[in-house]
């Protein structure tokens, strides 16, 4: 067979992939932060749009994807997949190895997916400007890339970490007229605050979206929007399995396996959950694992609570697997990996033993994203080489049983903007940070009174 896989343009899918119908056990509610009441719909209203509010408690199998979203969709997907027969054979294992490229988007990665469709729904709904966090630079690059084909502005609050390490990525989004600013900035009364506790703070995911959602409920015509952990975002990124299903059928084949990297759960969930719905619904038994890493382990060594989904707790309370709020990653190079709280949905299904969570380690990343580079020719984000750490391992693990299997990844993007961070490793300058047991309690003490029954 050919090592590419490809779709025709007729093939992108018609319809979002909702889990929830299929989900054995439902997520408990979010919770109102101040009366820890279940939330109302109409209580997003000033954050989001309506049609997303309605896809967010949508317990409705499939959603119809807009025209217009399907031909903004068309510049670049249907995405290609791969067979890894360079990594198969540098490897010398049984296994066989395909990879999902989500890379080939506009912004390099798979976040454009649900960054366009939000733009859409926010563009019918009136809004002139959305706000908006990024880690890395990606799910930033994507809402920038949305916000301009739908004429509307964008305000980028960038982690300190990846603004400092990823200067293009910044650029990139000023090229699609996005203005970004360094998290925590002096813009906000949060960001203002956490400045004045520590002027050197090199920022997290949760400050970024408290500074964000600041800044959208003070402007009129604004809204806010989440590049992943809600559902209307997960639920945006199954066009990614959806897809690869097609194509592992054109291929003749079907996992036995399939890993992510993890974050908040848009890249996991995008490429699984069309997947899990045939261990759901059809008996099926595919492994479906996560991938984070060690330096922000909240799926392997977190808890499940309710938990603010921010830093500074404007967010509902959220039923995950958490670190805490308060928890400060280290600023490891994959930005987009460094949140403390797992999506509800992802949550629920690893609560119930229906994935798995792994932890690896930066300098082992880098190491699996090198021999990727040199066996397939694609530079892999860093987020990506977590996936690519596990799936080596698993590999090797065939070969050392003496068994075949299939195993599928998602390459959610490339590496082009990094080039920083693998030079750091080969210089020998990328260390993994330890989180010590004292740190999770510490930023888990303020969680206590939130704990699920």
């Amino acid at each position: 067979m050919e090592n590419k896989i490809l779709l025709t343009e007729q093939e992108i899918p018609r319809y979002f992939y909702n889990i929830m119908a299929d989900m054995p056990n439902k997520p408990m509610p979010p919770l109102h932060p101040a009366t820890r009441e279940p939330i109302t719909p109409e209580l997003l209203e000033p954050l989001f749009p309506k049609d997303l509010i309605l896809q967010e408690v949508s317990s409705e199998r499939y959603i119809e994807i807009p025209g217009e979203v399907r031909r903004i969709y068309a510049k670049w997907r249907p995405a290609p997949l791969f067979r890894a027969k360079g990594l198969e054979k540098m490897l010398d294992t049984p296994a066989k190895i395909y990879y999902k490229y989500e890379g080939v988007s506009p912004a390099g990665s798979h976040k454009p997916n649900t960054a366009v469709a939000q733009a859409f729904y926010n563009k019918i709904a009136g809004t002139k400007k959305i706000t908006t966090e990024t880690g890395a630079g990606q799910w930033g690059t994507a809402l920038a890339y949305a916000c301009q084909a739908f004429g509307m502005e964008c305000e980028v609050y960038m982690v300190r970490a990846s603004y400092d390490h990823k200067p293009y990525r910044k650029v990139m989004m000023n090229a699609f007229d996005a203005q970004v600013y360094p998290s925590p900035s002096d813009r906000t009364e949060f960001g203002r605050k956490v400045l004045k506790e520590n002027p050197e703070s090199t920022g997290s995911l949760g400050i970024a979206i408290s500074e964000a959602i600041e800044r959208a409920s003070l402007e009129p015509d604004t809204h806010y929007a989440l590049g992943s952990v809600l559902n209307h975002v997960l639920l945006h990124q199954t066009i990614i399995g959806q897809e690869t299903i097609v194509q592992m059928e054109k291929a003749g084949d079907m996992p036995d396996m399939i890993v992510a990297p993890f974050g908040g759960g848009s890249n996991f969930a995008g490429i699984v959950f069309p997947f899990l719905r045939m261990n759901l619904a059809e008996n099926m038994n595919i492994r479906c694992i996560a991938v984070e890493p060690t330096s922000c382990p909240k799926l392997t060594r977190g808890e499940f609570r309710y938990d603010f989904g921010d830093t500074a707790g404007k967010t509902p309370l959220l039923p995950m697997y958490t670190l805490g709020h308060d928890f400060i990653p280290s600023p490891i190079h994959a930005g987009g990996l460094r949140y403390h709280g797992a999506g509800v949905l992802v949550s629920q299904l690893l609560k119930d033993g229906l994935i798995e969570a792994v932890a690896e380690r930066q300098d082992q990343c880098f190491k699996a994203g090198l021999d990727f580079i040199k066996a397939e020719g694609i530079i892999p984000a860093p987020e990506a080489t977590h996936a690519i750490s596990t799936v080596i391992r698993e590999a090797l693990r065939c070969k050392e049983e003496g068994r075949s299997q299939t195993i599928l990844f998602n390459l959610c993007g490339h590496g082009h903007f990094d080039m920083s961070a693998y030079d750091a490793y080969l210089s020998g300058n990328i260390k993994d940070a330890e989180v010590r047991d004292e740190q999770i309690s510490a930023s888990m003490a303020g969680t206590d009174m939130f704990q699920p029954a």
